[in-house]
């Protein structure tokens, strides 16, 4: 087996430099601990930015993948396969809705959201042709195709990528005033993420989520939620609308569906929403494919019994405790919701990328954002004691610094 110098030169030399990872190379993984190529071991307290919620290998999960390998895995939506039908209708009813389009990557699901918003549009709303404008928000993070980049106000995702494609407009996030103003008679929907995960796991104002759905009602305009992080159990509910009472009108949905295992990505609506698509008008060679179908099945299952929510809810009260301790020692503020936090990090402690770096010295995987701030996003399967294994090192790192 090669060294980690040798994989981590080989990989400089061979791959585009879309990433900064930390110089850690994985070769294995269960739970919420995973193995580098020289055989340490290292807590895994990001999760794939929740793709893994149900942490690495979850033994029902590989097994479902296993059976479904020995029977088949793709048959393109020209045909109709056995886990379709099921996997449509248990993940719509677990979301309260009546209609699903599968997609594959999370990208994918927020570009199939946005032309279904300009097609509702034009079709229901009766907006001229051409005219949709959908209102996002800055900070805001939902993929980096051309499209999703265009309406970013990170530099970063956008720069020296245009020309962009127009029809967004962009308003303060947390701000309900800014957005009523620029809602008008082309608009045909609001897009957000109800906690901002790429910007620092940013939670909005109390009533805020309740607001945004109140204006788009009155407004005949569609609120979408893309709860591709915040959703699946992550913040202790099955979506994070839900800890205001809010249902949108369109879920976009992905990582975690896919149980860590393959990619699987979704639109979950009403028929009233979803059913303005003819035959041939959107699709995907992979997207609902029989593999992707028979894992997420199972993921719709476990989220059913209610117990990873619980269990994000009650260890994430613990892992908030244990930050919000934290501040004012090394940490200039704490947010988040259920096992999911953004921790500033004291400039006199360096930068997120060093406390990073300090932490896989130890033993300990987390992944900066933004410069200043570390993101906590643990397996849901965590234990206690491992999750104060992993914040004792954090405590040290800040310490010694």
């Amino acid at each position: 087996m090669p060294t980690t110098a040798e994989l981590l030169e080989q990989a400089d030399a061979h791959s585009a430099h879309n990433y900064h990872p930390l110089p850690v190379v994985i070769a294995a993984a269960e739970g919420a601990w995973m193995t580098d190529v020289e055989g340490r071991r290292y807590l895994d307290l990001l999760a794939g930015y929740s793709a893994l919620n149900f942490g690495h290998r979850n033994r029902r999960l590989v097994e479902a993948a296993k059976a479904q390998l020995e029977r088949v895995t793709l048959i393109s939506r020209a045909f109709y396969h056995d886990r379709f039908a099921a996997f449509c209708s248990e993940l719509a009813e677990l979301c309260g809705m009546e209609a699903v389009l599968p997609m594959n990557t999370g990208a994918e699901a927020v570009e199939t959201a946005v032309k279904t918003a300009r097609k509702w549009g034009y079709q229901v709303k009766g907006v001229p042709d051409g005219q949709a404008k959908i209102i996002v928000v800055d900070g805001n993070f939902h993929g980096r195709t051309t499209t999703i980049i265009s309406f970013s106000t990170d530099p970063e995702a956008r720069a020296e990528f245009g020309p962009y494609t127009p029809g967004f407009e962009i308003v303060p996030y947390g701000d309900l005033a800014a957005l009523e103003v620029v809602v008008d008679e082309n608009t045909v929907a609001v897009l957000l993420e109800p906690i901002q995960g790429e910007a620092g796991v940013l939670v909005p104002p109390p009533g805020y989520l309740a607001g945004v759905r109140r204006i788009t009602a009155e407004r005949n305009v569609l609120f979408v939620a893309d709860e591709i992080q915040s959703g699946l159990g992550r913040t202790g509910r099955t979506f994070a609308c839900e800890h205001e009472g809010v249902v949108p009108d369109m879920y976009v949905l992905g990582k975690a569906l896919g149980g860590g295992v393959v990619p699987v990505s979704t639109v979950v609506a009403n028929r009233s929403v979803l059913g303005v698509y003819r035959p041939g008008e959107h699709g995907s060679a992979f997207g609902g494919n029989p593999l992707a179908c028979a894992v997420a099945l199972d993921v719709i299952a476990m989220l059913r019994t209610g117990d990873f929510q619980q269990r994000a809810a009650e260890l994430g009260d613990h892992l908030h405790a244990e930050l919000d301790a934290l501040v004012g020692g090394g940490v200039d503020a704490v947010r988040g919701r259920g096992l999911w936090a953004g921790v500033d990090i004291h400039p006199g402690q360096g930068t997120g990328r060093e406390v990073s770096e300090r932490l896989m010295e130890r033993g300990v995987l987390v992944k900066d954002t933004h410069g200043a701030t570390i993101r906590l996003a643990p397996p849901l399967v965590i234990t206690k004691d491992d999750l104060d294994w992993g914040l004792a090192h954090l405590r040290d790192v800040l310490e010694v610094a």
